[in-house]
C-alpha cells in the first residue's frame, strides 16, 4: 500500500505507525493567567515576579502583553523548593507582619522605614485613604541579618535628627525602585526617558524638553507607575502626589536623567510630528484649516448669491427665452 506523504504544515508521519500523522515539537508559550496557575502563584506574584526578574517573558504578538516560555515554567517547576521558595521570593508583608518577621516594634519599623533602610515595593490605598506600605520579606531578613544593631537598643542620633526634621523617604525610595524596574524593561530610549518624566510635574518637563511634540510623545508613552486605578477624586489625589518627586535633590537628580535620555532619544530618532512619512518619503507640510470670520447680518443676501453662483458653475442651466433654447453660465463678476 502506497502511504502519501501528510501535506499539512506542523504535520510529520511517525516512522512506527505509518499513516498516522503527529504533531512536530514546537515552542509553546503562555498567556500570563496560564502561566500564574502553572507555578502556583497569584496574578499579582507572578507580576512583581516578571518585574524582579524571577520570571523571564517573551514579548506578546502584535503588540500583545508579553507571554511565559514553556521552557521557562519548566525550569522554575523543577528547581528545588518549588512552589514554595518561588513564593517566598515575591512574599510581601505590611508594617505590622514586617515587625514581626524581623522581631521588633511596629514603631521602630516605621522610623527604620521613614529614614530609608527599608524599600516599599508597593503600596496601596486603605478605605480611610491612608497609604499602606508593602515591602519584600527577603529583604527584611536580609537587613536584620546585615544590621543587627538597629533593630535593638536607642535610635542614633542621625536617624533621630532626621525623625524630628520630619524626614520620610519611603515615597522617594519606591519611585526610585519602580523607575529602576521600569528602565530595565525597555531599551528604546525613547521610552526611557517617558518613564523619567513621568515622575516629574509638567512645568518641570517642559523647562526641560521645549519642543512640544517632544512632551507629547512622552505623554504617549507614559508608563502605568501605580497599579489599578483610584476610584475617588481624594484617592487619586493621595496617588498623584506619591507619584511626582517632591525633594528638591529628587528632582534635580531626575531633570538631569531626563535631559541625558533626551539627547540619546534624539539621537536615535526625532519625535513623531504631524504630517510626517515614513523614513526616505518627503513628509508634507500640513496647513491648518483657517476658521473664516462670521459675516456680519446686513451682507446675508450677497452671500446667498456668491454661494448659488458658485453652484451654477459646476453645471450649465438651460431656459427659453422667445421660445428658443440658450445655454447661460452665471459669472461671479460684480457678486
Amino acid at each position: 500500500m502506497k502511504v502519501t506523504e501528510a501535506m499539512t504544515p506542523g504535520l510529520v508521519l511517525s516512522p512506527a505507525k505509518t499513516g498516522e500523522p503527529t504533531h512536530s515539537p514546537e515552542v509553546r508559550s503562555l498567556a500570563p493567567g496560564r502561566a500564574a496557575q502553572a507555578l502556583e502563584l497569584k496574578r499579582g506574584e507572578l507580576d512583581l515576579a516578571v518585574q524582579l526578574g524571577h520570571v523571564r517573558t517573551t514579548p506578546g504578538a502584535s503588540g500583545g502583553p508579553p507571554r511565559v516560555d514553556q521552557r521557562e515554567v519548566d525550569r522554575l517547576r523543577g528547581a528545588e523548593g518549588f512552589p514554595d521558595a518561588l513564593r517566598e521570593r515575591v512574599r510581601t508583608v505590611g508594617t505590622v507582619e514586617g515587625a514581626r518577621l524581623i522581631s521588633i516594634t511596629s514603631a521602630r519599623f516605621t522610623r527604620l522605614a521613614r529614614t530609608g533602610h527599608f524599600t516599599p515595593i508597593r503600596f496601596y490605598l486603605n478605605r480611610y485613604r491612608a497609604v499602606v506600605w508593602l515591602y519584600l520579606a527577603v529583604e527584611l531578613s536580609d537587613f536584620a541579618l546585615a544590621h543587627p544593631a538597629l533593630l535593638t537598643g536607642r535610635t542614633p542620633p542621625a536617624l533621630r535628627t532626621m525623625l524630628d526634621a520630619g524626614e520620610d523617604r519611603r515615597g522617594r525610595n519606591w519611585r526610585g525602585r519602580r523607575l529602576g524596574l521600569l528602565l530595565r524593561a525597555t531599551e528604546d530610549p525613547w521610552e526611557r526617558a517617558a518613564v523619567i518624566a513621568s515622575v516629574l510635574d509638567p512645568v518641570t518637563v517642559a523647562e526641560v524638553t521645549t519642543d512640544p511634540y517632544e512632551r507629547s510623545y512622552l505623554r504617549v508613552l507614559r508608563p502605568g507607575l501605580a497599579p489599578g486605578r483610584p476610584q475617588t477624586p481624594a484617592a487619586a489625589e493621595v496617588v498623584e502626589r506619591l507619584l511626582l518627586a517632591d525633594h528638591p535633590d529628587e528632582i534635580l537628580w531626575h531633570r538631569v536623567n531626563l535631559a541625558d535620555a533626551l539627547r540619546r532619544a534624539r539621537e536615535l530618532r526625532p519625535a513623531p510630528r504631524p504630517g510626517a512619512k515614513a523614513p526616505g518619503l518627503r513628509s508634507e507640510v500640513v496647513r491648518e484649516p483657517v476658521a473664516r470670520s462670521r459675516r456680519p447680518r446686513g451682507r446675508g443676501l450677497l452671500r446667498r448669491l456668491r454661494a448659488s453662483a458658485e453652484r451654477c458653475q459646476t453645471r450649465r442651466l438651460r431656459f427659453r427665452s422667445d421660445g428658443n433654447s440658450t445655454e447661460f453660465t452665471p459669472s461671479l463678476r460684480g457678486l
